[in-house]
């Protein structure tokens, strides 16, 4: 076993100040960690209000199948906008920013790496091949472990009044499982180490719940939010849409989970996960493992994350849990990141290895009207990640080798 104790004294750096980032210093301080929290202009005068002077407020139900939980009131040793200051000295680097700020926090971050650091990324969204082509062009040699995760350890949500971003973030669930991977594999063994030193991942590191991924693609493949998200969202418009105006009472107490869910979708969300499944066996990676059931009720296969696989709230149930969390528009990170990220990804993997993705392709198509944009041109594609250039053996090869 890779041995990394030396991160147990360091300081843990966290870049991006939103719910996750906010999560995840508050968790980290509270566990006894020392925590620099750095977030980027524009975003940073809302991001940190109040943080150096109040600390961040952690509360909330965390519901999760080991009753795990830790609140109060986390002080941060440094709030700043450098992401030199927050990661100098640091041991673990903790990126939460959402898909489209990883190239200008990894711009910042590269100049700034120490040998020895891990790099921890939720979710991943490819965000470690990036990282790992942007070094590489960058000539940067440092001797860091990298790696992403399939998913947040927490639902959370930033408390926001009148427009304010307030210090306060609420963790309405833990997860008790994610999938994690190294970029390459052969770090794999430290990277997951690692994650016994992030207290942020307690829940799931004290019960045995990490679950090794098959490379940094079968932790993009297992990123629950696309399969999830853009059907619920694209499908359940109408619901969305009408939520407060003819019927709901407050339009702020939207879920997707809870109001626009039914069989129908269920059925379009798991053809959605079988295209996933067939690409990642064409191309020789793993995928996380769903039964079908897993996918037809309430929580979809998101609830298996925080209360393991028997948990089923069914269709007929309400779901009071996820009441507030959207999205209240279709201008939203579940169409705006998932589609372009996620879905387009899937979408040049499965035309370059010979993998037809109808209901995947029928999601870009749909958002591409909704939203009035072109996401087949304006997504992420395989030369932006470093991989456009590979077929089957040098794709894995790379995940596996860094070679």
């Amino acid at each position: 076993m890779a041995s990394m104790e030396y991160l147990k004294d360091k300081p843990i750096a966290v870049l991006g100040a939103g719910a996750v980032g906010k999560a995840q210093a508050a968790d980290c301080a509270l566990a006894g960690a020392k925590v620099r929290l750095c977030d980027l202009s524009p975003f940073a005068e809302k991001t940190l209000f109040g943080v150096k002077e109040s600390g961040i407020n952690f509360y909330g139900p965390q519901l999760n199948l080991h009753s795990f939980e830790r609140s109060g009131i986390a002080r941060v040793d440094l709030v700043t906008e450098s992401v030199a200051e927050a990661v100098k000295g640091a041991g673990l680097v903790v990126i939460t920013t959402p898909a489209f700020g990883h190239q200008v926090f990894f711009e910042k971050l590269i100049p700034c790496l120490e040998d020895g650091m891990v790099i921890h990324i939720f979710p991943d969204n490819f965000g470690s091949l990036l990282l790992r082509k942007m070094m590489r062009e960058a000539g940067c040699a440092k001797k860091v472990v990298i790696g992403g995760w399939s998913s947040s350890p927490y639902g959370s949500r930033v408390d926001i009044k009148g427009g304010v971003v307030l210090p306060r973030v609420r963790v309405y669930y833990r997860a008790i499982t994610l999938r994690g991977a190294a970029m390459p594999m052969i770090d794999q063994e430290a990277f997951l180490e690692s994650a016994n030193y992030l207290g942020s991942m307690d829940c799931i590191t004290q019960n045995g719940g990490i679950d090794a991924g098959d490379t940094a693609l079968d932790i993009g493949f297992s990123n629950v939010n696309p399969v999830l998200h853009c059907p619920g969202t694209i499908l359940g418009v109408g619901v969305m849409e009408n939520w407060g105006v003819i019927y709901g009472t407050d339009k702020y107490d939207y879920s997707i989970y809870s109001h626009a869910y039914c069989p129908s979708i269920a059925k379009v969300q798991y053809s959605f996960y079988r295209e996933q499944c067939a690409i990642a066996e064409k191309i020789g990676v793993g995928i996380q493992p769903f039964d079908k059931k897993q996918f037809f009720h309430r929580e979809s296969i998101l609830g298996a994350e925080y209360m393991g696989p028997d948990y089923v709230i069914p269709f007929d149930q309400q779901d009071y849990i996820q009441y507030g969390t959207g999205p209240f528009d279709i201008n939203n990170r579940y169409i705006t990141e998932d589609i372009p990220v996620g879905c387009h990804i899937y979408h040049e993997l499965g035309r370059v290895f010979g993998v037809k993705t109808p209901i995947i392709d029928s999601m870009i198509n749909l958002a591409n009207v909704m939203m009035e944009t072109d996401y087949y041109q304006n997504g992420y594609t395989l030369d932006y990640l470093g991989l456009g250039d590979k077929d089957k053996d040098a794709l894995n090869c790379y995940l596996r080798e860094g070679a």
